[in-house]
């Protein structure tokens, strides 16, 4: 804890240098945003905040610090039987990202979204303060979805929960998302399907009459284990087998080695060149900086007659209205697959910045893709087709990507009021960006 004073005291000496009216980021190495901005120079140095504190495995938590990525922080609880809550599917998503931000997994049905199972939260404000916040203030309850606009998060307590030595996997499939829906309703409430226990649940999408939800348990032995960190693909499995077995890690990770199925847009899943791509390179992350570069330069652009809109969204949909939406999306987007999690606020108080109802069992939609522009679209069409039919629904939209509200309509969606008092508490002279100019205007 006095390396972490250290680096907490040299933060803030940094963030005391910066000029007046200059903008203020964070030097980080990844990033799992999809809001591209131009590069600028220079940056918070968060460097020495990167590391699990402690685990206490009688009392299930950990205390970490706010740039620790979930791999670093799993490895460490793995080692003690223990996992947080919920691990969101990449590895480098932090824990500082994943509360200021959002993240969710396969065990949110049961345990809500990360930053729920935090007990204490310390941010460095706006103002350039440290202070440390919990269950019943205001910054603790209004940190989650600022992204950073109110300060940043140095330290963290949460809880974990034990772990077995594997998972075992039911893959089952649904002609329709009124089928599948109907599942997730009765699996999310019981915690059971036909006479099984369920620890986990995610779904997904190959078309309107192919979706499978994933029905995961704890198992305490294994008759094989699969591996699809190498040439399998864990995605492609869903189809093909009705039951596997991972590792806790692996499961944990299954995600994460393809990016869901996003890598076959970098030509990774051609059985040869996965033969030649190291292990190593087949992670999110590797995948996001391509990304990044892509964007700057182009490149992939010279390749496309048509004009594509990148379609980058993770969205909350009421579990009743989930076929609805589906239907709209394969109707209007078009893209495929599409992932599904369901997800019920443990909280009953509730987060403003990000309004659930807490009686409400949602399922997140996920789509990762781009699609090809009508002659004369405008750009960001989709996305905008998008919005107005979740919030038709009375669904949430994740803001870690592009978004397209007017300033009105973007504050109403996320208690502007609240966010404009807890601003002028804690960044009283608007140090950091405004949530709105950040999310919406990307600045």
């Amino acid at each position: 804890m006095s390396d972490h004073s250290q680096a907490v005291a040299a933060l803030r000496g940094q963030y005391r240098a910066i000029p007046t009216g200059s903008p203020v980021r964070l030097a980080k190495p990844t990033s799992n945003l999809f809001r591209f901005r131009a590069d600028q120079p220079g940056g918070l140095d968060v460097g020495r905040l990167d590391r699990v504190l402690s685990v206490d495995p009688d009392q299930r938590t950990a205390r970490v610090q706010g740039m620790t990525t979930y791999e670093h922080l799993v490895d460490e609880t793995l080692r003690h039987g223990l996992m947080p809550l919920v691990v969101p599917q990449l590895k480098t998503i932090t824990l500082g990202g994943a509360v200021a931000g959002l993240g969710i997994e396969s065990s949110s049905f049961r345990n809500g979204l990360p930053h729920e199972s935090v007990r204490e939260l310390e941010v460095m404000t706006g103002d350039g303060e440290v202070v440390v916040v919990g269950p019943g203030d205001d910054l603790f309850r209004g940190f989650p979805n600022s992204y950073g606009t109110l300060g940043y998060a140095l330290s963290l307590e949460i809880e974990l929960e034990p772990v077995r030595p594997f998972v075992r996997l039911r893959h089952v499939p649904f002609g329709s998302a009124e089928q599948a829906a109907a599942a997730i309703e009765e699996v999310c409430a019981q915690r059971s399907y036909q006479g099984e226990p369920v620890d986990f649940v995610d779904g997904t999408v190959f078309s309107a009459g192919e979706q499978y939800l994933t029905l995961a348990s704890w198992a305490d032995t294994a008759p094989r284990v699969s591996d699809y960190t190498g040439r399998d693909i864990y995605y492609r499995s869903i189809r093909t087998r009705r039951t596997d077995h991972l590792t806790a890690r692996d499961y944990l990770w299954r995600w994460d080695t393809d990016w869901f199925w996003c890598s076959r847009a970098f030509g990774v899943q051609h059985p040869l060149v996965r033969r030649l791509v190291p292990k190593r390179y087949l992670r999110s992350d590797v995948y996001r900086k391509v990304v990044a570069w892509d964007r700057r330069t182009g490149f992939s652009g010279r390749f496309h007659k048509a004009v594509q809109e990148p379609v980058i969204q993770d969205v909350e949909i009421p579990v009743d209205k989930l076929a609805e939406f589906l239907d709209f999306f394969h109707r209007e987007i078009g893209i495929e697959p599409v992932w599904l999690c369901p997800v019920r606020l443990r909280d009953r108080t509730g987060w403003p910045l990000y309004p659930m109802d807490p009686d409400v069992l949602y399922v997140n939609v996920g789509f990762w893709s781009t699609v090809d522009l009508r002659p004369g679209e405008p750009m960001g069409s989709r996305n905008r087709l998008i919005e107005a039919k979740v919030a038709e629904l009375g669904g949430h939209k994740s803001l870690y990507s592009d978004s397209y509200y007017g300033e009105d309509e973007f504050w109403a969606k996320y208690d502007g009021e609240t966010y404009r008092e807890l601003k002028k508490r804690y960044d009283a002279d608007s140090r950091l960006p405004d949530l709105y100019a950040k999310c919406v205007l990307r600045r």
